[in-house]
């Protein structure tokens, strides 16, 4: 079928096309005035772009919050959202509507049946590229559809404030729980090292060391002049009169050291002139040993308490060593200890504070939700609409009339044209003889006239 033959059809069924039309834009017009009038009213609230958690206490933008304007949207449409509009409102109360309810044989509580109901007639819309959000409300009052979309904006507030809050509140009933335990923890650390220092009595670790490390290099300083005293002052236990520096820096060794001299020196004397039988020798010999008696005593004296004091010394020494490598040993226990008190002390305040910030927050009442534009009273329904209603009946009419014309051509099929003949019989036609009147061509379209002066 070309677009000729198309024409062709539609004109010769003209009367079931054009009834097909008026009837359906008839009956849309009367559709249109029977239905009962709906007036919409329609609050506009805006989002604060910020969100906060209520345990970490970290401020996040809400672009970065997946799904958070469904999630409004969701919340808005909520059944507890509904929920606190009804109680706002009062509607359970209305005698009307209890009568409704109880006609209706529902099963659930009147709140919950009118928070559904309401929810069927919300319409919630979000803008495309900012943090505005639409909320619509129908039926059939235009003062009841404003009172409660205003509602449905000031429910979502106050559900955008519980949202807020409860979270909040939670999270500071458990840290209050959390706080408790990390005092505790903190008090056994704190308790821990007191009773280490006090066992190990150190009252201030560095300070504490330092002086016995100090007292260690001194003991080690002594060690050093003590073995260089004694050094020398005995071998195989036969002192020398030589011998160490404490024996060199005895000033009565050195005395008897000039008197022996001194007497050995008048003994020689003694026996140059009265040779060894005279009196004057044996008594300057006798006189020598004296003192060399003398000096040998005392500079056993003197060695021995040169290696007696180099062998407490060097006891001290040792005994020093233990103490520094214990008091080190224990600085070590010590740190760690500190450091586990220091470790609680830092999740203790770190607690403390998160548990101050959401106390904070779960006793705001303040919301991320401002009402941009609230809803007034409709000054005329939105539906139905009888003009987009008439447009839309003209083309699906004109659809309708055109669909019915070729389903009656379907199963009447006529001749109207040459190409319809040479269609059916599949011969080629050498001629017409046009028997209508001629007045009747006045009707017809320019190119079905060129056509039939061809054919002719």
């Amino acid at each position: 079928m070309n677009i000729l033959q198309f024409f062709r059809i539609l004109r010769a069924r003209i009367n079931i096309v054009l009834f097909v039309f008026f009837i359906t834009v008839l009956t849309t017009l009367l559709v249109s005035l029977v239905l009962p009038k709906s007036y919409k009213a329609t609050t506009t609230v805006m989002l604060i772009s910020k969100g906060v958690d209520p345990v970490t206490g970290h401020t996040l933008p809400i672009q970065l919050m997946q799904g958070f304007m469904a999630t409004q949207l969701d919340v808005i449409s909520s059944t507890r959202t509904a929920l606190t509009v009804v109680d706002r409102l009062k509607l359970d109360q209305n005698p009307t509507i209890r009568q409704q309810f109880n006609q209706s044989d529902g099963e659930s509580s009147i709140r919950h049946w009118l928070a559904s109901l309401l929810v069927k007639n919300l319409l919630v819309e979000p803008s495309r590229e900012s943090n505005v959000i639409s909320i619509s409300f129908k039926g059939s009052d235009p003062a009841f559809v404003a009172a409660i979309a205003n509602a449905f904006a000031n429910a979502y507030q106050e559900m955008n404030v519980r949202l807020t809050v409860e979270p909040s509140q939670q999270a500071s009933v458990y840290l209050s729980n959390r706080l408790n335990t990390l005092r505790e923890k903190l008090e056994f650390a704190q308790r821990k090292v007191s009773r280490f220092q006090q066992e190990e009595g150190i009252v201030d670790v560095d300070n504490r060391l330092d002086i016995e490390t100090r007292r260690l290099n001194e003991l080690s300083s002594k060690l050093t002049l003590a073995q260089s005293e004694a050094m020398g002052s005995a071998e195989n236990g036969d002192y020398r009169a030589d011998g160490g520096q404490s024996v060199i820096n005895n000033s009565l060794i050195n005395g008897l050291k000039v008197n022996l001299v001194q007497a050995e020196a008048k003994l020689a004397d003694t026996k140059q002139k009265f040779g060894i039988n005279h009196p004057e020798y044996e008594g300057a010999k006798a006189q020598v040993a004296k003192i060399r008696t003398e000096l040998t005593k005392h500079t056993k004296i003197t060695s021995q308490k040169a290696i007696n004091r180099e062998a407490e010394i060097r006891e001290a020494l040792e005994m020093q060593k233990t103490k520094v490598l214990a008091l080190q040993q224990a600085r070590d226990e010590l740190k760690l200890l500190l450091k586990e008190a220091e470790g609680a002390q830092h999740a203790y305040e770190s607690a403390l504070q998160h548990l101050n910030r959401t106390s904070l927050e779960g006793h705001s009442n303040l919301s991320s939700v401002s009402v941009l534009d609230p809803a007034t009273i409709p000054a005329s329904h939105d539906s139905p609409n009888l003009k987009l209603n008439l447009v839309l009946s003209i083309f699906l009419g004109s659809l309708l009339g055109m669909f019915f014309g070729l389903l009656v051509e379907m199963f009447d099929r006529r001749i109207r044209s040459t190409e319809d003949l040479n269609d059916v019989l599949e011969t080629p036609v050498l001629g017409n003889i046009d028997l209508r009147k001629q007045n009747t061509s006045r009707f017809r379209l320019p190119f079905l006239r060129y056509a039939h002066k061809t054919t002719g």
